[in-house]
């Protein structure tokens, strides 16, 4: 009978990597919301300030400002989350995904060029909102031209 032996990073246990993971969706969901929530939700509030169909520039700097303000709050958000996952995990790097087959034998070493945490989370969440807008687009906005 065989019997198979899981074998851990030194100084990695799994709690560990289940807190690195949850910080890193939390990560990703503070920069979904640069591109979703946080313009929506001041649209709404702008909305709601504005009391006529043609407003003046009050809701407008009410929007931009709070645009604004709450954009350098998330990014500020997000950084403190990196530093955490950089605290839980002891890098900033991902490692490379590389499928075994076309490793060389040379590729002991890890390469320079990896991507950081930061640039990942971005990246995946100016992606999501790109797909969310074109689903909404396509699939829920409806035509602006009139029915025959």
């Amino acid at each position: 009978m065989r019997t198979e032996t899981v074998t851990r990073a030194a100084g990695t246990h799994p709690a560990q990597a289940l807190f690195a993971s949850v910080v890193f969706v939390l990560m990703l969901l503070a920069a979904l919301a640069l591109w979703t929530a946080i313009p929506l939700g001041w649209i709404y509030i702008g909305s709601k300030v504005s009391h006529t169909q043609f407003p003046s520039e009050g809701p407008y700097f009410v929007v931009a400002m709070g645009i604004i303000v709450t954009v350098v709050v998330d990014a500020w958000l997000i950084g403190r989350l990196n530093a955490l996952y950089v605290r839980i995990t002891g890098t900033n790097r991902l490692a490379p995904m590389r499928p075994s087959w076309l490793k060389s034998m040379r590729d002991s070493s890890t390469p320079a060029g990896t991507t950081t945490v930061v640039e990942a989370v971005l990246i995946a969440s100016v992606l999501l909102a790109t797909l969310a807008f074109i689903a909404w687009f396509f699939l829920l906005a409806g035509s602006p031209l009139p029915n025959p």
